[in-house]
């Protein structure tokens, strides 16, 4: 099945927008929290979103613009404001169509059937982890935070994405060894100390403290 993310302010049209969804087997959730729309669409990995305009804090174009640094996702504009300029502005910022409101819920659905089509015949899920706001990308191995690329190195990812994948849960030592083994980098006890440490060091710089936790013994969480 596949997930939407609606956001839009309204909260009249937005659950209208979800039970016109449900209706025609999709999964559809309305973001709750305007502030941080990127924690929400990192924790929804939905297939597509739907995005207003004009929206509380940062406006559509922003959180387009955000989605567009992390992921290809289809983004569908929805907007009362249908001038060209709008719209222009719309699809230069990153957005694959965009419908005027009001808009017919029939004429909406076929475009997202259309858009679905054509994006995951080819495509899969939206690959990108999401903890307290940082984002890692696993299609091209970035890490994202407030505005900030964080440069790792191949090690550094490969123990942000076991960490990030199983996050609430204790990584041991040994477990982390193996991965990076397995991928080709011949590490001992003290070399993933130093590449840990590293880490976190990069991680501070970028305002993300305390963002590994070590349970001394075993291995390392997220905090």
């Amino acid at each position: 099945m596949y997930r939407i993310l609606i956001v839009e302010d309204d909260e009249g049209i937005a659950s209208g927008l979800k039970k016109q969804l449900t209706a025609w087997n999709f999964q559809g959730r309305c973001v709750q929290d305007f502030r941080h729309v990127m924690a929400e669409f990192s924790d929804y990995l939905p297939h597509l979103v739907l995005l207003d305009i004009t929206l509380p804090f940062f406006n559509g174009y922003y959180w387009c613009g955000e989605i567009r640094k992390v992921s290809k996702v289809p983004i569908v504009f929805l907007s009362s404001a249908s001038d060209n300029m709008n719209i222009v502005m719309a699809m230069n910022m990153g957005g694959d169509d965009f419908m005027a409101k009001p808009f017919d819920p029939g004429v909406l659905v076929a475009k997202i059937q259309a858009i679905l089509r054509r994006t995951y015949d080819f495509a899969g899920a939206v690959p990108v982890l999401e903890h307290r706001g940082a984002l890692l990308n696993t299609g091209d191995g970035t890490l994202t935070y407030e505005n900030q690329v964080i440069d790792l190195t191949k090690n550094e990812y490969r123990i942000l994405f076991s960490l990030m994948q199983q996050k609430g849960a204790v990584v041991s030592r040994e477990k982390l060894m193996e991965q990076l083994w397995e991928n080709g980098s011949f590490v001992d006890e003290n070399t993933l100390t130093v590449n840990v440490n590293r880490l976190r060091k990069k991680l501070e710089a970028a305002g993300l403290s305390d963002f590994i936790a070590t349970k001394f013994g075993v291995g390392y969480r997220l905090a």
